[in-house]
C-alpha cells in the first residue's frame, strides 16, 4: 500500500494522471525513484537500501549533510526491474483506482488501509484480508470531489466506521470462512 500512496502523491504533486506513474519491481532495492522526461532522458534516484537516508534528507532538506552512508557503484552488477503483478500486490491495484476516481476515494482508501492494518496487528483479521476490507470501503465511498477540510474528514470519518463494521463482521462469523495465506 505504500507504494499506492506514493503514486497517489507523485499524481497530486506534478499534477499528472495515474495512467502516466509508472511502478516497477526492483528486486535489488538499488534505484529509489526515475522520472523520465519528454527527451527520453531519465534521472534516477540509487543510494544504499537505508531509510535513514531519505530520513536525513527530509529533515534537512533542502541542505545536504556529510553522512557515512555510502554506495559501493563498483558493486553494481546488474538492475532488474518487471512490472508489480496486481494480483500480488491488490493494495497498488486499488491505489491506481482511487487515483484515478479521485475525491473521497483516495481519502476512503487511506482511511480503510489505516483501520484494516491496525486490525492485523491486533490479531483480528488475517493478513489478506486487508486488501479485501480497503477494497469494500472504497467502494462504499463517495466519488465526488471534496470541496473542504470538513469534507475530507467526514470521508475519512464514514470509511473509518464502514472498515470497522467490515473488520467486526470478518472477524466474527465470516472469520471462520475465510481463507489465510499466513
Amino acid at each position: 500500500m505504500n507504494k499506492g500512496f506514493e503514486v497517489i502523491e507523485a499524481c497530486r504533486l506534478f499534477h499528472i494522471p495515474p495512467a502516466k506513474v509508472e511502478v516497477l519491481v526492483h528486486p535489488q532495492s538499488t534505484i529509489h525513484s526515475m522520472v523520465e522526461f519528454i527527451d527520453g532522458s531519465i534521472l534516477a534516484q540509487f543510494s544504499v537500501t537505508d531509510m535513514r537516508l531519505p530520513i536525513l534528507y527530509a529533515l534537512t532538506y533542502p541542505e545536504r549533510i556529510r553522512s557515512d552512508m555510502r554506495f559501493p557503484v563498483g558493486n553494481l552488477r546488474h538492475l532488474d526491474f518487471c512490472p508489480p503483478d496486481m494480483s500480488k500486490f491488490p493494495c497498488l491495484r486499488l491505489a491506481y483506482e482511487a487515483a484515478e476516481a479521485g475525491g473521497a476515494k483516495t481519502v476512503a482508501l487511506n482511511a480503510a488501509d489505516e483501520v484494516a492494518v491496525a486490525a492485523f496487528l491486533e490479531g483480528s483479521i488475517a493478513f489478506d484480508e486487508i486488501p479485501r476490507i480497503i477494497e469494500d470501503a472504497v467502494s462504499a465511498s463517495n466519488s465526488g470531489k471534496l470541496g473542504s477540510i470538513q469534507e475530507v474528514l467526514q470521508a475519512d470519518s464514514e470509511a473509518r466506521r464502514y472498515a470497522q463494521q467490515r473488520v467486526g463482521r470478518l472477524s466474527g462469523s465470516e472469520r471462520s470462512q475465510a481463507t489465510s495465506f499466513i
